[in-house]
């Protein structure tokens, strides 16, 4: 099990790396381009050599892209629907060419048109995508949602429900914990995980676990709220971090810190990660 974090590639997708390093990160997430915009960004052959080569010599990975926050292969607006299918096919490829093992995004939202009127459309734009995409070595990885508003995927039979009818192999799932326990699904204890993960298995299939966001939640089990807490210090507790961490499913699964962090609104830091490799340690994972 790989403890990683979701980092800044602010002035250079290389310097990404030398912030995981110095937080003691083990795997890095990032954005390649401005996560609340439609612009790309022309990363260079230097900078994406610097990446890889810093990569390398500081052992991180596996390493994972976050889609940008405007996709939604559910939108009635067809502009923003093909940019939204062109910017995960951007990322697709870019993931290649620098070595990421996947990109994770969140489907997006119907709205309050339900499901099945949108599910059509959403099993169309993810073949348009994976249609364009590396036909092997990079995954597109579905994050599960916490259950606000008309958002898709919070719960495990609509995640499998899209990706069976997509029905290709390179169509996988990143679980967030903190999604998780907001819709409803309890985490803390290794009896309910045990029926937590089952489900998974039963529904979509184990080996399409790809990547865990790492997150403790400022709210309770149901509460449907997306509001991400330091390790420990939510409802999912360190305890509940112990029961994660021991379980099976996630032996083999890198893990991304998306956390507020300690000293405030900077992002993972060296403290959450402390915590989660301590555990990891004691339980001799």
């Amino acid at each position: 099990m790989k403890i990683g974090a979701h980092v800044s590639s602010s002035g250079g997708i290389d310097k990404a790396i030398d912030r995981a390093e110095d937080i003691q990160a083990e795997a890095v997430q990032l954005f390649i381009t401005p996560p609340q915009g439609w612009a790309k960004t022309n990363h260079s052959d230097e900078s994406i050599g610097s990446f890889r080569s810093k990569a390398e010599v500081a052992n991180i990975g596996p390493v994972f892209f976050h889609g940008i926050y405007l996709i939604n292969l559910a939108t009635d607006n067809k502009t923003n629907l093909e940019k939204s299918i062109d910017s995960l096919v951007y990322y697709m490829n870019f993931a290649k060419r620098l070595g990421a093992q996947g990109v994770i995004f969140h489907t997006g939202s119907h709205k309050g048109a339900g499901l099945d009127a949108v599910f059509d459309q959403i099993v169309d734009s993810f073949n348009k995508v994976l249609d364009k995409s590396p036909s092997e070595g990079v995954s597109l990885c579905i994050e599960n949602n916490a259950g606000h508003g008309n958002q898709i995927g919070s719960n495990f039979d609509e995640l499998g429900e899209i990706i069976s009818a997509v029905g290709d192999d390179r169509l996988n799932v990143c679980l967030d914990t903190c999604h998780l326990l907001a819709s409803g699904y309890d985490i803390r204890d290794k009896k309910s995980l045990d029926k937590v993960m089952l489900q998974f298995d039963e529904k979509i299939g184990i080996q399409r676990l790809v990547a865990v966001h790492a997150n403790d939640a400022k709210s309770d089990l149901g509460s449907n709220l997306d509001r991400h807490e330091n390790i420990g210090d939510g409802f999912i507790g360190m305890d509940g971090w112990e029961t994660i961490v021991s379980h099976e499913s996630f032996r083999e699964v890198p893990f991304f810190l998306e956390v507020p962090g300690i000293k405030g609104r900077t992002g993972p830091d060296l403290e959450n990660v402390l915590r989660l490799k301590t555990i990891r340690d004691r339980l001799d994972i």
